[in-house]
C-alpha cells in the first residue's frame, strides 16, 4: 500500500505533458474496479493508482503547486486508499431525471449501510458508510457515500486465494446482488495482504 507524498506527485507542468496520453490506461483501470449494482447504483472502487490520478487531476484542474495546497488535496483523498484488511469504494446512486432522483434519495435512506461483500464460505461483510461526514437526513440519503468493507483474515486469505464473491444490496427499497466480475475480484484481491 503505496503512501502518497507531494514528493510522489509529478509537477503540474510534467502531468500536463503525459495527462492526455495516460488517460486511456486510467480510464481502463477505472472501468476494472467499477461495478453497476444494478440500474441506478455503482460502486467505483479505488486504490493507490485511481486516487493518485484523482489527486492529480485536482491539482491540475485547481493549478494548485503550492506545498500546503498540495498536501490539502492528499489529506482530502488518501484515506480512500485501502489499508490491507479492507476494500474502499465510491458509492454513486444515479437517476437522470432530477424528479425520479428526488423521489428515490428518499426511499433509499440507509442503502449505504445495506451494502455487503459475500465472500464465498466465509460470510457477509456489510459496509462501514461515510466516515469522514455524515451523507444523509430525515428526507433523503446523499447521491455520493463512501464505504469500506473491512475483512476478516480468513476473508482476506479465501479472497486472495481466488475464493468467489457476491457484492450485494438488501436494503429493502433496492435488493440486489451480483457475482464480482473475475477480473474485477482479481484486482480487487490484490488489495488485500
Amino acid at each position: 500500500m503505496t503512501t502518497i507524498t507531494p514528493a510522489s506527485l509529478l509537477t503540474l507542468e510534467a502531468y500536463s505533458k503525459i495527462r492526455k496520453s495516460s488517460q486511456p490506461e486510467a480510464i481502463a483501470h477505472r472501468r476494472l474496479r467499477s461495478v453497476a449494482l444494478g440500474e441506478h447504483m455503482t460502486l467505483q472502487f479505488e486504490d493507490e493508482r485511481t486516487v493518485r490520478r484523482q489527486i492529480q487531476e485536482m491539482l491540475h484542474i485547481e493549478k494548485i503547486f503550492d506545498e500546503d495546497g498540495i498536501r490539502s488535496e492528499i489529506e482530502a483523498y488518501a484515506p480512500l486508499i485501502p489499508d490491507g484488511t479492507n476494500w474502499k469504494a465510491t458509492m454513486l446512486i444515479e437517476y437522470p431525471d432530477p424528479h425520479e432522483r428526488k423521489r428515490e434519495l428518499a426511499r433509499l435512506i440507509g442503502v449505504e449501510d445495506r451494502l455487503y461483500v459475500e465472500v464465498e464460505g466465509r460470510g457477509r461483510v456489510y459496509a462501514i458508510a461515510d466516515e469522514d461526514l455524515e451523507r444523509e437526513n430525515a428526507e433523503k440519503t446523499s447521491a455520493v457515500h463512501f464505504v469500506r468493507f473491512e475483512f476478516a483474515p480468513a476473508q482476506r486469505q479465501a479472497l486472495r486465494a481466488g475464493a468467489a464473491a457476491t457484492l450485494g444490496c438488501d436494503h429493502p427499497n433496492y435488493p440486489f446482488h451480483l457475482a464480482l466480475p473475475a477480473e474485477t475480484l482479481a484486482s480487487l484481491a490484490g488489495d488485500l495482504k
